[in-house]
C-alpha cells in the first residue's frame, strides 16, 4: 500500500501513486482514430530499438496494433491537498483498491471525506465502492492494511468524529463487501498482521497500550501497558519494548519482552535497552553499559533466552554501528572509523552472529544522513553491492558475489565510451559506478534504486554512469543479466523501470519534467528496447505501478495532464505482445558465477544451474513459473573462507592477514558468559557454505573457564510475569548469585584481559538512518505489508524503528 499527498505529485516520483476516478472503459473512439493516424507515420520507428542498439534490433510484429487494443485509460478527480492510497489485494487477483482522502482542520475538528475504488482487472477498470464503508472518512497515515498472505484480506481504519471513535471496515473477500467494527481504543499506528495467522492482529493505542485481536478485528483485547514498540516475532510470539514509567522518552531504561502466548504470560528477556530488532534468525538489543551514554550490541539466536556481546575488533568507543543486512546465515554489519569521516568498515559474522572479521574497508557511509548504498541483489545468491571511499576521494561501486569473502570493482561495459586520455592517471574513472541512495541523498537525477528479482534470475536494472561518480549529472540505466559480473548500457538517462514475466519483459519510462506518453519495453533483458506511444496527449508523468512479484504483464502509468485534480491512470497489457507460452525449447541452461573463471562457477560451496529464456524467445512465462535449478557440491578452497576474527583480505588479496593492530595478541572474546580463546590459521568457512573435502584450515575455540559479563539478563535472572511467589523469591536468589559472579567476572576481566585483547564494540555516539527502503530478512512493522518491490532497507538498529 502506498499513500500519497496530490499537492507534492510534482516532485514525487514513487513506484505507485494513487487515484481517483471517474469514467473510462479504455480509450474514447475519438483518441483511438487520433492514436491510430500516428501508425503510418511511425513505421520506420518499429524497425529500430528505443534503447542504444538501434541498427540490429528490430520490434516484433504487430507490436502497434496488438498494445493499441490492450491500453485502458480512466481518470480519478482528486481535490487539491488530498491524498491517495493504492493497494494490491492477494497474490494474481487483479484487484485493486484506491482510496482517495480529503480533509481539512476545522478549529478543535478536522473534516474530511474519503472515496474508495476497486479494480479487478489489474487497474484497466475501477467501481466507486464508496457505499460499502458506508461514506466514513478514513484515516490517512492509516491508509489500506493488507494481509501477507493474499487471503484477500482488507482492513480501513475510520474516523467517527462525530462519536468520537474509530470504526473498523474489514473484508476477507478481496474489498467485496466491508464488515464495520467500532474499536474500543484509538490506534496508534497501523494494524500489524500476524505472518504466520492473518486473523490475529496487533497494534497500540495512543495511550502506549499494546492491544491483540484474535478474530480478524471483532473483538480486542488489552495485552499490557506503557508499551514503546512491538514486533511480530516467529511461532506466533510477539516482541515490544516497555517502561515501567510509562515513558518512551527514556531510552536505555526499557526493557524487552516477550510472549508466546498473545499475552497470557511474559518473559522480560532483556534490560537496558535503547532498541532492538529482528532479523533473519537473530535477535537484535542495543543494551546500555551502565557508564554515561554508551551502548553495547547484543545477539540472540534462540528468540532472546540467550544472549552474547557483539565482538568487532578495534573499535572505540566513538563509532556507531549500523546492521546492514540479515539473512538465517549471518550478518553484515558497519562500523564507522573514527573522527566521522563518513567512511568505515563492514563486518561480517558467524553463523551465530557473535563473532565478526572485516570484509571491507573505506565503506561510504555518509555523516550527514547517514546514507549507504549496500544493496543485496535478489536475482542471485550471496551477491551484493555498495560503494566504497577510494582514497583520492572518489566514490565507487564495488561487488561482492560470496557474501562478503572477497569484494571487487565492477566491470566497465564494452558499449559506454570512456576518455582515455583524462583517465590514464585515474583508473576509477573508466569503472561503472552503481547509483543508489547516496546518489538520491546528493540529489542527483536518480529517479530509482537498483531493481533485482528472485524469479528473474541473474538480473539487475540500475542507474550508472562510467566516471566520477558525482559528476553524472544524467546517469544512464545499465542491465546485468549475469548477476552484476557483466553490464550492458541499455537506455541513455534516467528512467523509472519494472521487471515483469518474471525478466521476460522489461518496462521503462523516461525520468523528465517534460510531458510523456512513451514506454519502452524489451523481451531480451535490456539488450534490445522498444518503443509504444501509449497516449497521443501527453501527460505529467508522476509514477509507474505493476503487480508485486514481477509475474504480471500489466503495468500502469499515473499522471495527470493540465488539471491537477484530474489524475488519470493508463494500463497498458502486454499479454498479446507475447502472443504463445513459452515450451521447453525456449530455455537453456546456465551457470550462475561461470562469468569468473577462476571458480568456475563454484561459489559458496556448490554450483548453480538454472534454466533461463533465450534471449531471442518472444514468449510469455506465466505465473505459475517457477525458477528451477540443479546443485552440485564442489570441493572447498580459499574462497569458501571468510577472514577469521581479527583478520582481513587486503585489497586485490585472496589471503588473510592478520590485522596489525592486533599482531601478537590474543585473540579472545566472550561467549556464552565465558572468555574463549581462539587458535586460528586466519580463516573462517563462510555461513551457509557447502562445499566438501580440500581446503580445511586449522581453527580452535578454548574455553578459558573465565567468566565474562553481559548487560542483558541471562535467563535465570529473566522474570516471568503471573509467576508465583516461591518463583520470584527463587529468581531474587539466582540474582543475588549472578551479581556476586558479575562482580568477579568484571575483576578478572580487568586483571587478565584489558590492555586490548578483550575486543567487544561498544557504541556511544550513533547515527540515524533515514532510508525508507528494507533491511533483508528484518521484520520491520512499517514496511512489511507494504508492496516488496521496494529496494534494500538499511537501517541503524539502534534507534526505535517504528519513529
Amino acid at each position: 500500500m502506498i499513500s500519497v499527498c496530490c499537492v507534492l505529485a510534482l516532485g514525487l516520483f514513487s513506484s505507485a501513486l494513487g487515484r481517483d476516478r471517474q469514467e473510462g472503459d479504455g480509450l474514447s473512439g475519438a483518441r483511438r482514430l487520433q492514436a491510430e493516424r500516428f501508425v503510418s507515420e511511425r513505421t520506420e520507428l518499429w524497425r529500430r530499438s528505443g534503447g542504444l542498439n538501434e541498427k540490429t534490433c528490430s520490434a516484433p510484429r504487430g507490436v502497434e496494433s496488438a498494445l493499441l487494443n490492450n491500453t485502458s485509460t480512466f481518470t480519478f478527480k482528486v481535490r487539491t491537498l488530498g491524498s491517495l492510497s493504492v493497494a494490491w489485494v492477494g497474490d494474481g487477483s487483479g484487484v485493486l483498491l484506491v482510496l482517495t482522502t480529503f480533509h481539512v482542520p476545522v478549529f478543535m475538528m478536522r473534516v474530511g471525506q474519503s472515496n474508495l475504488y476497486r479494480s479487478e482487472d489489474h487497474g484497466k477498470t475501477f467501481e466507486d465502492v464508496t457505499h460499502l464503508i458506508n461514506h466514513t472518512f478514513i484515516q490517512t497515515e492509516f491508509g489500506i492494511a493488507i494481509s501477507p498472505d493474499h487471503s484477500g484480506k482488507v482492513i480501513l481504519t475510520g474516523d467517527v468524529s462525530e462519536i468520537g471513535d474509530f470504526r473498523l471496515f474489514r473484508s476477507q473477500d478481496f474489498g467485496l463487501s466491508f464488515e464495520p467494527t467500532d474499536l474500543p481504543f484509538v490506534p496508534l499506528i497501523q494494524l500489524l498482521y500476524n505472518p504466520a495467522d492473518c486473523n490475529t492482529l496487533l497494534t497500540l493505542s495512543i495511550t502506549l497500550n499494546l492491544w491483540l485481536s484474535e478474530d480478524f478485528g471483532s473483538t480486542w483485547r488489552k495485552l499490557h501497558k506503557s508499551v514503546c514498540l512491538v514486533r511480530w516475532g516467529p511461532k506466533n510470539s510477539i516482541y515490544f519494548t516497555t517502561n515501567n514509567n510509562g515513558s518512551c522518552n527514556d531510552k536505555g531504561s526499557l526493557q524487552l519482552k516477550r510472549t508466546d502466548d498473545y499475552g497470557r504470560s511474559f518473559k522480560t528477556i532483556a534490560t537496558k535497552v535503547y532498541s532492538f530488532v529482528l532479523g533473519g534468525k537473530f535477535v537484535f538489543a542495543s543494551i546500555m553499559t551502565g557508564t554515561g551514554t554508551e551502548r553495547v550490541i547484543h545477539v540472540s539466536v534462540d528468540r532472546g533466552d540467550h544472549w552474547n556481546m557483539a565482538q568487532l575488533p578495534s573499535v572505540t568507543h566513538q563509532q556507531f554501528y549500523s546492521i546492514l543486512s540479515a539473512n538465517q546465515d549471518m550478518i553484515f554489519m558497519h562500523v564507522d572509523d573514527p573522527g566521522d569521516s563518513g567512511v568505515g568498515a563492514i563486518y561480517v559474522s558467524d553463523d551465530r552472529g557473535t563473532v565478526f572479521s572485516k570484509s571491507l574497508e573505506r565503506h561510504l557511509y555518509t555523516t550527514t544522513g547517514s546514507d549507504t548504498d549496500f544493496t543485496a541483489i535478489a536475482s542471485l545468491r550471496g551477491v551484493y553491492m555498495t560503494s566504497i571511499l577510494t582514497e583520492d576521494g572518489e566514490v565507487e561501486t564495488v561487488i561482492t558475489y560470496d557474501q562478503g569473502a572477497k569484494w571487487q570493482p565492477l566491470r566497465r561495459p564494452e558499449n559506454s565510451p570512456c576518455n582515455t586520455e583524462t583517465s590514464t592517471n585515474r583508473p576509477n574513472r573508466c569503472r561503472l559506478h552503481i547509483h543508489a541512495s547516496y546518489s538520491t541523498t546528493i540529489k542527483m537525477n536518480v529517479p530509482m534504486l537498483p531493481l533485482s528479482q528472485p524469479n528473474a534470475v541473474g538480473l539487475i536494472l540500475a542507474h550508472g554512469s562510467v566516471g566520477d561518480a558525482d559528476s553524472a549529472l544524467l546517469p544512464d540505466i545499465y542491465v546485468s543479466d549475469d548477476g552484476g559480473y557483466s553490464w550492458l548500457r541499455a537506455l541513455r538517462g534516467p528512467h523509472h523501470y519494472a521487471i515483469l514475466d518474471s525478466g521476460g519483459l522489461l518496462v521503462a519510462v523516461e525520468h523528465t519534467s517534460s510531458p510523456v506518453n512513451q514506454i519502452k519495453f524489451s523481451t531480451d533483458e535490456g539488450q534490445c528496447w522498444h518503443t509504444y506511444n501509449f497516449t497521443s496527449d501527453p501527460l505529467h508523468f508522476s509514477g509507474m505501478d505493476s503487480e508485486p512479484g514481477s509475474r504480471s504483464m500489466n503495468v500502469s502509468v499515473w499522471g495527470y495532464r493540465s488539471d491537477i485534480s484530474n489524475w488519470m491512470v493508463i494500463t497498458i497489457d502486454f499479454k498479446k505482445l507475447l502472443s504463445r507460452d513459452c515450451s521447453e525449447g525456449d530455455y537453456v541452461e546456465w551457470l550462475a558465477h561461470s562469468a569468473d573463471s577462476v571458480n568456475d562457477g563454484c561459489v559458496l560451496g556448490y554450483k548453480e544451474s538454472f534454466l533461463r529464456l533465450r534471449k531471442d524467445s518472444v514468449c510469455w512465462k506465466g505465473r505459475d513459473f517457477e525458477v528451477t535449478k540443479k546443485l552440485s557440491p564442489c570441493p572447498c578452497t580459499v574462497a569458501d573462507y571468510h577472514c577469521d576474527f581479527g583478520y582481513y583480505r587486503p585489497e586485490n588479496s585472496s589471503e588473510c592477514v592478520e590485522q596489525e593492530d592486533l599482531v601478537g595478541r590474543a585473540l579472545e572474546f566472550c561467549l556464552n558468559g565465558t572468555t574463549e580463546l581462539l587458535q586460528t590459521s586466519g580463516y573462517r568457512k563462510i555461513p551457509g557454505n557447502k562445499c566438501e573435502g580440500g581446503f580445511h584450515p586449522e581453527r580452535k575455540e578454548t574455553d578459558l573457564r573465565r567468566l565474562c559479563t553481559s548487560n542483558a539478563l541471562y535467563p535465570n535472572s529473566l522474570q516471568t510475569e503471573n509467576s508465583s511467589p516461591n518463583t520470584a523469591v527463587i529468581v531474587m536468589v539466582v540474582i543475588a548469585i549472578l551479581l556476586m559472579s558479575a562482580v568477579a567476572g568484571v575483576w578478572l576481566v580487568k586483571k587478565y584481559v584489558c590492555g586490548g585483547r578483550f575486543l567487544v564494540h561498544r557504541y556511544s555516539v550513533m547515527r540515524e538512518h533515514v532510508e525508507a527502503n528494507k533491511i533483508e530478512g528484518v521484520d520491520d512493522v512499517d514496511t512489511n505489508y507494504m508492496e516488496t518491490e521496494k529496494a534494500q532497507f538499511n537501517e541503524d538498529s539502534d534507534q526505535d524503528l517504528l519513529v
